[in-house]
């Protein structure tokens, strides 16, 4: 089947030019310190409001280059984009500037309107190919007449982003299958298949014992006391496989390090998380590890579940894609994205040349700037999937860029990633809480 069609708007190399930049004990052209501006950058035309906040970088008045950087990014479906098409107005990217420090308790009270910047985005065109609308410097509309004249650098980019996009068809737990969808038409590719694995077993060369088949002796207590304690103690042994249509197992993702609760309390800790390996089959009858996914419950007030997802190459040290957090009452979404502020924690000097028109490859992701790219082909958008919040039916759907896709297991590995992290959603649970049936062994 083909991938669905999805659209990116990037927003980024942003500067602005001001008489307060240039001082003498600059070492460079860029404001040394935390830059006193920022803007809110807002996309208007779509149902609801779509709007971003990016540090904007000052430079010197005769500076004529400018940060490489990502500040913003959008991304809409085929559906969405059509909509918008059907109107007579296209959409309008807003920039407005702000000079001061916006606080989440005073929102723009102590910030004070520098100048606007409104865009017309033809998306029509950028529905087939890479659309620049704007790039370069621009003067900003003042706030008021007589005002200093403020000059912004801008680059607004649209561009295809392709992915395939899967859906299970019932909660991860309930060993479903999974669809492929493309627009209306749905078509099965996966099945789940959850399973208790001893977890004192850290060997994982059997694909079909290791994850499939477990002695009912070493899981089942000879005493129901015995059971009753180990459940409110620690959550263990999950593990959940995803076979093709064959039958064959083409992806794993088993839970390597037991979920419990930290001393004195009912959740699990950031200190102690617990943890998932995503794996892949190794060519010989085994499974070698790709991923690790950790999750954790944040502490009392938040509400939320944290993660930090690293990949685990052979050849090299893990590297961090995904670091955040995902409403344990409302849901979410699980996300690895390495083109906007998304990067490898061991490479912190990512960048990207939004105004490049070089390719490396299909979809998103120009020229980063990753010191491991040769290692790690992950660039723009990676994958996402739905998390529900606790008490709703979870039928993870996950979007997969294509450019991250080769072959069937590369598509069920981002499939067991998804499963691990709709399935840490009740492993942090609160231990005052009873886990569902299917989670119970």
């Amino acid at each position: 089947m083909d991938p669905c069609q999805f659209m990116r708007i990037l927003v980024g190399n942003l500067a602005i030019k001001s008489p307060a930049a240039s001082r003498p004990s600059f070492s460079g052209q860029v404001h040394p310190s935390s830059s006193p501006c920022f803007c809110r950058i807002k996309l208007k035309g779509f149902e609801s409001p779509h709007y971003q906040f990016a540090t904007v970088p000052l430079v010197s008045q005769e500076a004529d280059t400018h940060p490489y950087s990502v500040a913003a990014c959008f991304d809409f479906s085929k559906a969405q984009i059509e909509k918008i098409l059907k109107s007579s107005r296209n959409p309008v990217l807003k920039v407005s500037v702000y000079r001061g420090r916006r606080t989440t308790s005073c929102g723009f009270n102590s910030a004070k309107l520098l100048g606007k910047i409104s865009v017309s985005l033809d998306l029509a065109v950028a529905e087939s190919r890479a659309c620049m609308f704007q790039n370069g410097w621009v003067t900003m509309r003042e706030k008021k007449r007589g005002s200093p004249e403020q000059v912004l650098h801008l680059t607004v980019r649209a561009e295809p982003d392709p992915r395939f996009v899967f859906r299970f068809d019932g909660e991860p737990e309930c060993s479903p299958q999974v669809f492929q969808i493309q627009g209306n038409v749905k078509q099965p590719v996966f099945t789940c298949k959850l399973s208790f694995r001893n977890p004192s077993d850290r060997n994982f060369g059997s694909r079909s014992s290791s994850f499939e088949s477990s002695s009912s002796k070493s899981w089942l207590p000879t005493l129901k006391s015995q059971k009753d304690q180990a459940a409110n103690k620690e959550r263990k042994g999950w593990s959940i496989t995803v076979h093709d249509l064959s039958g064959s197992p083409v992806a794993a993702a088993s839970m390597v390090t037991p979920f419990v609760p930290s001393p004195g309390s009912q959740r699990v800790s950031r200190s102690n998380p617990g943890a998932w390996l995503i794996l892949r089959p190794g060519g010989d009858g085994t499974w070698k590890p790709w991923g690790r996914l950790e999750a954790w419950r944040e502490r009392n007030g938040s509400n939320s579940v944290g993660y930090r997802f690293e990949v685990l190459p052979a050849t090299a040290e893990p590297v961090t894609l995904a670091s955040s957090t995902i409403s344990a009452q409302h849901g979410g979404k699980f996300s690895i994205d390495v083109t906007s502020g998304v990067t490898p924690v061991n490479s912190p000097h990512a960048s990207w040349d939004l105004g490049s028109g070089s390719r490396s490859g299909s979809g998103s992701g120009s020229d980063f700037g990753f010191g491991l790219e040769h290692q790690f082909l992950y660039k723009g958008f990676v994958m996402s999937s739905t998390v529900e919040g606790e008490g709703k039916c979870s039928k993870p759907q996950v979007e997969v860029g294509v450019q991250h896709v080769t072959c069937t297991e590369d598509a069920a590995t981002f499939v067991a990633l998804a499963a691990a992290m709709d399935l840490s959603m009740d492993a942090c649970k609160l231990f005052s809480e009873k886990l569902r049936k299917e989670l119970r062994q």
